[in-house]
């Protein structure tokens, strides 16, 4: 029997999808943290992981990083409540397999499921068509930053000092520090003040 587990801290989520997902047959697993999600897949591999963006702690994006690091052939399926491009772009570029938003339908989620499980790629069909006619624009402004980078970026806006970051990413201060300067040089600006605010304008602090 296929098995899927669903990364999400929003119990009203978990129980749509496990409903909807029970009802084609599927094992259904869940966790509402990204750290229980390393647990759970470090027990065992699972078929499908649908991962939430928006988590506490871990964040999303960086969960999908060690996941993927961890267990490299993992099919993960993105399921946030974001419509944006950004987030759809780096959840790809990240290596998820796909990417569908809370506003999509029921049977688009599930088509999702079945084109990530059988090997394929997919992407919301209107999030899709942005993504094709997008050339320069506001999201195009943070094209030049990493994975890595917008993770620290949204642990710096939320707070974080530069010794959280680094233990929240397991790495040193000072490649903190170094990451923060190549950083305010890709985006054109001096301070760390300009890189909160946009972080914060940008929704960065979201990608959690």
């Amino acid at each position: 029997m296929t098995r899927i587990l669903l990364v999400d801290d929003h119990a009203i989520v978990r129980d749509g999808i496990r409903r909807l997902l029970a009802e084609r047959g599927f094992a259904f697993l869940e966790v509402a943290s990204g750290e229980a999600a390393l647990e759970q897949l470090a027990g065992g591999a699972c078929d499908l992981v649908i991962l939430d963006l928006n988590l506490p702690g871990l964040g999303g994006l960086e969960l999908l990083r060690r996941v993927l690091k961890l267990h490299p052939a993992q099919k993960v399926l993105v399921f946030s409540q974001h419509t944006e491009t950004i987030y759809a772009t780096r959840a790809m570029e990240a290596g998820a397999r796909g990417f569908v938003s809370k506003n999509a339908a029921p049977e688009e989620l599930l088509a999702a499921v079945a084109t990530v499980l059988a090997g394929g790629t997919v992407i919301e069909r209107d999030i899709a068509g942005e993504i094709a006619l997008q050339g320069i624009g506001e999201n195009a402004y943070l094209r030049p930053l990493t994975q890595r980078d917008i993770e620290i970026l949204r642990l710096l806006a939320q707070g974080n000092s530069l010794t959280q970051i680094g233990d929240a990413l397991g790495i040193a201060y000072k490649t903190v520090a170094n990451t923060l300067s190549r950083i305010k040089e890709k985006l054109g600006v001096s301070h760390t003040a300009d890189l909160i605010r946009i972080a914060v304008g940008r929704g960065l602090t979201d990608l959690g």
